[in-house]
C-alpha cells in the first residue's frame, strides 16, 4: 500500500511545481517592474553649484542650450549643468560680463520680475537682469504685443526717444501705470513693457525674446530706453554669448 502511495504523492507534487512556474515568473516580472519604475522616478537632486570662476556650463531650458557663466547665475542652486526649469542670471552693462561675487547675493532666493526694482542691489542701474523659462502655455511675445496689449492701451501714443512711441496702458486694466514702448516704424522689431518712475523709484522696462519654446526675459532701467539701438544692440550681442 505504502509502494502504490509513494508514487501518487510525487506526481502531484510535480504537478503542483509545474503549476507554480508561471506564478513564480510573472512575481519575478512584478518585482522587476517595480524596480524599474521606482529607478526611474526616484527624486534626483542637482550635483553640487559649480564654482564661480568656472568657466561657461552648458544648461538647458525647455530644450534649448544655453552657455551660461557660473558667477551670472543669480542664485546657487542654479548653478549646476543640465536641465533646467528656470535660470535667472544678472550682466554688468555694457560690458555684459558677470558682476563681481557676492557670497551674499549669490546665494539669496530667486526674486520674481515684478519684485526686482525693489530687491536690486545699489547698482542695479549699471546690471541687466535676464531670466530664462519655458514659454509654456503663454503666448509668445510678438503675440502679446499684437493681440492682447491693444485690449488695454490708450487710444493715443506720444513720441520717445530716437523713434520710439509710449503708450500708456489705461487704467483698471492688468498694466495699470505701465506703458508699452515701440520702434513707431517698426513695433516687432523692438518693444518692451516699463513701469513709469514713482517718486524716488525709478522706471524699469521688461524686454522679451522668444528662443525656440524657451523665452528670455531681459529686465533694465528705463533710462537705457534713451539710447534704444545700443540696448538692443547689446541684447543681440548677449544672445549671441548665451546661445552661440
Amino acid at each position: 500500500m505504502t509502494a502504490h502511495a509513494l508514487p501518487r504523492r510525487n506526481t502531484h507534487h510535480k504537478a503542483r511545481s509545474v503549476l507554480m512556474l508561471p506564478v513564480t515568473f510573472l512575481a519575478l516580472l512584478v518585482v522587476a517592474a517595480g524596480i524599474f519604475v521606482s529607478f526611474v522616478l526616484w527624486p534626483t537632486w542637482p550635483s553640487a553649484p559649480v564654482a564661480l570662476d568656472a568657466p561657461a556650463i552648458p544648461i538647458t531650458v525647455a530644450g534649448v542650450l544655453f552657455d551660461v557663466p557660473p558667477a551670472a547665475i543669480r542664485t546657487a542652486v542654479q548653478r549646476h549643468p543640465g536641465p533646467h526649469e528656470r535660470i535667472d542670471l544678472a550682466f554688468l552693462w555694457p560690458s555684459l560680463t558677470p558682476p563681481p561675487a557676492d557670497a551674499k547675493a549669490a546665494n539669496q532666493p530667486a526674486v520674481e520680475l515684478e519684485s526686482d526694482a525693489a530687491a536690486a542691489p545699489a547698482d542695479a542701474s549699471e546690471r541687466l537682469f535676464v531670466s530664462i523659462a519655458a514659454l509654456g502655455a503663454v503666448l509668445a511675445p510678438a503675440e502679446r504685443l499684437r493681440i492682447i496689449y491693444p485690449r488695454y492701451v490708450e487710444a493715443q501714443a506720444t513720441a520717445g526717444a530716437d523713434g520710439l512711441a509710449i503708450l500708456p496702458f489705461r487704467a483698471g486694466t492688468p498694466y495699470e501705470g505701465e506703458d508699452v514702448v515701440y520702434l513707431a516704424a517698426n513695433p516687432e522689431q523692438f518693444f518692451a513693457r516699463c513701469t513709469r518712475q514713482a517718486g524716488a523709484v525709478p522706471g524699469t522696462c521688461i524686454h522679451e525674446r522668444l528662443l525656440d519654446a524657451a523665452e528670455i526675459t531681459l529686465r533694465f532701467p528705463r533710462v537705457w530706453l534713451g539710447d534704444w539701438p545700443g540696448v538692443a544692440a547689446g541684447i543681440d550681442r548677449l544672445m549671441a554669448q548665451l546661445h552661440p
